[in-house]
């Protein structure tokens, strides 16, 4: 916390910021009440400690300017000269406390570290209350193609329902992101989000923690434990790989989301579910009902509203976008790339999807050093899988990524003699994210009847 002293007697305010500065606060002066008002108009004071009596401008003054420029400033007065009128101004126009002189510097001390907690509690009610009030805003799903615009269109469509939603994906693809984005937009946002990650516990233990359990309920439960559908009451749950589930764990499960209620292990009272169920899994859940590994029944409750995550491959015109928002996670905003290093990384599929892409931008970072980012920061097998080989000559005056692209394109389309379905495969791309990039640049390179001829094929 940073502190102002004011007072017109330099040995007091001496003794008063050494006395504070030994207590690890920032501390500065001023001799007067117009000096004071200056420093607060340029800095941001958490506590300013005045003196009433001073020439030119009194503590009073100082306190009402004070909470004019910064209400959230606190005022301690010092004065030697203690009356009841002064004690109702001065908490007419906000200040904390007041201390009579003399005094002792542990009182001063106790009062600031009292302003300290008061401040550090406002702080975390404002945070608090934002993340309450505050629609989650996407800020850390990135993305403006076309497929993750339809993802967004579907959080805001459910997110405001109690409907079940089935996050379906590649693993990497930030699934449990959109189940908090799908929380923190939702009417549930200031109850609990807990996820659980059901591939990573044991069946035994795994219906312990869901549902909970009593005393004695087996070896060890030496305690009542509440599960992780009970602590998440009124929010939401979200329960990761759940195509991992044992037969036994989805026979409850299903009871939960029919019924809505549960039992603890080894408990006899009927416990109610209050909680928004969102699962996600990489398996295709589909063929592991006809395999008769997963529960018919089940599968229906859970898929109710399906959200299809694209893996990275199919969403390429978000690359560069990404790269550079990994690049300020990890805090190096200004960090240069070289225009060959995004060629790659947009044409490499990335088997690991986004978890990849941020444990290469990691890797390249520490690399690079002081330095840009060149080809050489790159795993080399980003650039291997590629047979096209790239050779780059960058012009002092720069070049455009959007022009390169835009010839990749048309050499594409020229090669498939105008057929989208092959020139996107040649691109490595779907042709959907073809079609996104023609509209970027120019539809009419490609002729009405080679449109025809396409979609004939």
């Amino acid at each position: 916390m940073k502190i102002l002293i004011v007072d017109d007697e330099k040995r007091i305010l001496m003794l008063l910021k050494q006395s504070l500065q030994d207590e690890g606060y920032e501390v500065e002066t001023a001799n007067d009440g117009f000096e004071a008002i200056e420093r607060i108009k340029k800095h941001d004071f958490g506590l300013v400690i005045t003196d009433l009596k001073m020439s030119g401008k009194d503590g009073i003054s100082v306190l009402r300017e004070t909470k004019v420029l910064s209400p959230r400033t606190e005022v301690i007065m010092i004065t030697a000269f203690s009356s009841n009128e002064t004690a109702v101004t001065a908490m007419k126009e906000g200040v904390y406390d007041y201390l009579i002189k003399p005094f002792d510097t542990n009182e001063l001390k106790l009062l600031v570290k009292r302003v300290e907690e008061k401040q550090q509690l406002k702080r975390e009610n404002t945070k608090l209350k934002e993340k309450i009030e505050t629609p989650y805003d996407f800020g850390n799903i990135i993305g403006k193609s076309a497929s993750m615009c339809k993802i967004f269109d579907q959080i805001k469509q459910v997110a405001l329902t109690n409907t079940t939603v089935m996050i379906l994906g590649e693993s990497g693809t930030g699934k449990e992101l959109i189940s908090k984005a799908i929380h923190y937009n939702s009417p549930r946002r200031d109850k609990p989000f807990i996820a659980v990650h059901c591939a990573a516990i044991t069946e035994t233990l795994l219906e312990s923690e869901l549902f909970g359990h009593e005393k004695g309920a087996f070896t060890g439960a030496h305690v009542r434990k509440l599960g992780r559908f009970e602590l998440a009451k009124g929010g939401s749950i979200f329960l990761d790989e759940i195509g991992e589930i044992a037969p036994s764990i989805q026979v409850k499960l299903l009871r939960v989301l029919q019924e809505r209620e549960f039992f603890r292990v080894g408990g006899e009272t009927v416990v109610k579910a209050d909680v928004r169920v969102i699962a996600a899994t990489n398996k295709d859940l589909e063929q592991a009902v006809k395999m008769g590994e997963f529960r018919e029944d089940l599968f229906y409750r859970l898929n109710v509203f399906p959200i299809t995550l694209p893996p990275l491959k199919e969403r390429r015109d978000d690359i560069p976008e990404l790269v550079r928002h990994f690049v300020r996670k990890f805090g190096q905003e200004r960090k240069e790339i070289n225009n060959d290093v995004m060629i790659y990384l947009m044409q490499y599929r990335w088997y690991g999807n986004l978890r990849e892409l941020e444990n290469v931008m990691e890797r390249a970072l520490i690399v690079a050093g002081n330095g840009p980012i060149t080809l050489s920061c790159i795993p080399t097998h980003i650039m291997d899988e590629r047979a096209i080989p790239i050779s780059v000559n960058i012009p002092d005056e720069g070049v455009s990524l959007e022009s390169i692209e835009h010839g990749y394109i048309l050499k594409a389309i020229e090669k498939a003699k105008g057929n989208k379905s092959k020139a996107a495969k040649l691109l490595g791309i779907t042709r959907r994210a073809l079609y996104s990039r023609m509209e970027r640049f120019d539809r009419g390179i490609i002729s009405p009847e080679m449109e025809e001829e396409d979609e004939d094929e």
